[in-house]
């Protein structure tokens, strides 16, 4: 048996959350709106499944592959969004060899696929329509050998059409009590995560384990089950719940979440890679990045304070594409820097009382252990300095780094092994969510002799605004600075 599966839905309704996302996209309690739907249709055995995107639907197609991941196989078709479903069946011309079971993808329904099939075996007609309480969530069978006309598929319309849904030769069966949730607005989405984290949802169970009364976490998540002061909580994989933090009602957590020193959640969902502040409060919201979202008012608020609120996701260029132009820039560098190489060594030979020119040390890299992974630790790598006290010639040997890839151009400062090990503050962390560099407003900014909790400070902030053009910025600075005299002159 093949399936087809819709997942074009615009999104409007859920809007700001679907200005960037498709709504099929949008994570519930840990998985992906579509994820819900395919692993009920796998479960069922159905591993053949159409699936019709319209919108980011590259997205979609990079987000789940090829479907070997559930051991299916996938195909995806472009729509224009919404479309009556009948008239893009009759462009896939699918076919009527096997049987088809057709129902949209981009709406929450507990599992129903096994039962329905089962029900339908033995009923009469060319296609059964299982029914629940809303027709757009429903499922349509239809039979091998049903002809190439024009299926009745008017149920699954998202949008009202003035063309007659046909049923003729169809029948249809009510599934009874089975949840569902359209998403068709802000509070559906918010009240979906609510109810499967607090078990009213029935069906789909949390993922993660369980490790007190009421709170589940994903692979990696740090959380102290004190934190979870009454309710009940799903916090996502790779996630950081300081412990004097308070989660109160029902909350749920996405993914790489940090929440801060007396930071309290209360029947909220903050989505992936969102960073709450100390002692910030969010009480009946939907929270992503800096964006937080009022369920009971519809307010949506953007936060600007990087402090209150922030995009962990955001960052500089850090693609493969970013590395290799920080090496090739890190090689122009190099090599336009070569007639400060033999100043450095004099001076170096010079302050150093004719020893070792050079000086090593054990700091962290760019690179991470497991290559791929955010939260893997970082390498540690050998940075070499020249023994000099003149700023900008003490750094020259960090250039090698840059074009081996061992540091980024711009970045956050690096740590040494001791320094990283000993941060024990959740916001201390967020640098982690940038690369380490050369340069960087702490590099730049910060004096040598501050101290670690300013600096760390200084590379949070840095994580939390990087893009393109704050590092050109920085790299600008950089050059101008070259020309200042306080490049040149040795500290006190």
């Amino acid at each position: 048996m093949r399936a087809l599966v819709f997942a074009d839905r615009q999104g409007a309704e859920l809007a700001p959350l679907t200005e960037n996302l498709p709504l099929a996209l949008l994570p519930v309690v840990g998985k992906e709106v579509l994820v819900h739907g395919i692993e009920d249709l796998v479960g069922a055995g159905i591993r053949d499944l159409v699936i019709v995107v319209s919108a980011h639907g590259d997205q979609i197609e990079s987000a789940l592959g090829d479907g070997r991941r559930w051991g299916a196989s996938f195909r995806f078709v472009l729509s224009r969004g919404e479309e009556d479903p009948g008239e893009i069946w009759q462009r896939l011309n699918l076919g009527d060899r096997e049987p088809v079971l057709v129902l949209r993808g981009d709406v929450l329904r507990a599992p129903v696929v096994a039962n329905f099939l089962e029900q339908a075996q033995g009923r009469p007609g060319t296609a059964v329509i299982g029914t629940l309480r809303d027709p757009r969530g429903s499922l349509v069978l239809l039979r091998a050998g049903a002809g190439t006309g024009t299926p009745p598929l008017g149920d699954l319309r998202w949008t009202a059409s003035a063309t007659p849904a046909p049923t003729e030769g169809a029948e249809r069966l009510a599934l009874g009590a089975v949840d569902l949730n359209l998403l068709a607005e802000i509070a559906d989405y918010h009240g979906a995560n609510r109810d499967i984290v607090a078990g009213r949802f029935h069906g789909i169970p949390l993922p993660g384990r369980t490790v007190a009364l009421g709170l589940s976490v994903g692979r990696r998540a740090s959380v102290p089950p004190k934190c979870l002061k009454q309710g009940v909580a799903f916090v996502g994989a790779n996630s950081r719940v300081h412990p004097e933090a308070e989660l109160i009602g029902e909350v749920v957590i996405g993914d790489d979440v940090v929440v801060d020193r007396g930071a309290t959640i209360r029947d909220s969902v903050i989505l992936s890679k969102t960073y709450v502040g100390e002692l910030v409060e969010v009480a009946n919201a939907v929270v992503a990045s800096n964006l937080l979202i009022r369920v009971d008012t519809g307010a949506v608020l953007r936060i600007s304070d990087a402090f209150l609120l922030a995009n962990l996701a955001k960052g500089g260029a850090t693609g493969a594409l970013g590395r290799w132009l920080d090496r090739l820039a890190g090689l122009l560098l190099l090599i336009l820097s070569l007639p400060l190489w033999p100043l450095a060594a004099f001076l170096a030979g010079r302050e150093g009382g004719g020893g070792r020119l050079l000086e090593a040390r054990d700091m962290e890299g760019d690179r991470r252990e497991q290559p791929g992974d955010p939260l893997s630790p970082r390498r540690t790598v050998v940075l070499l300095n020249w023994r000099t006290r003149v700023p900008v010639l003490r750094h020259l040997p960090w250039l090698l780094a840059v074009v081996r890839g061992d540091l980024r151009l711009v970045g956050v400062s690096p740590l040494t092994p001791e320094q990283s090990a000993a941060r024990d503050e959740d916001w201390q962390f967020v640098r982690d969510a940038a690369p380490v560099g050369l340069l960087g407003p702490t590099q730049l900014n910060v004096p040598a002799d501050a101290s670690i909790e300013e600096r760390l400070l200084s590379d949070a902030f840095h994580a939390r605004q990087s893009s393109w053009s704050r590092d050109l910025g920085i790299i600008w600075e950089a050059l101008r600075m070259l020309f200042t005299p306080d490049a040149w002159r040795r500290p006190d």
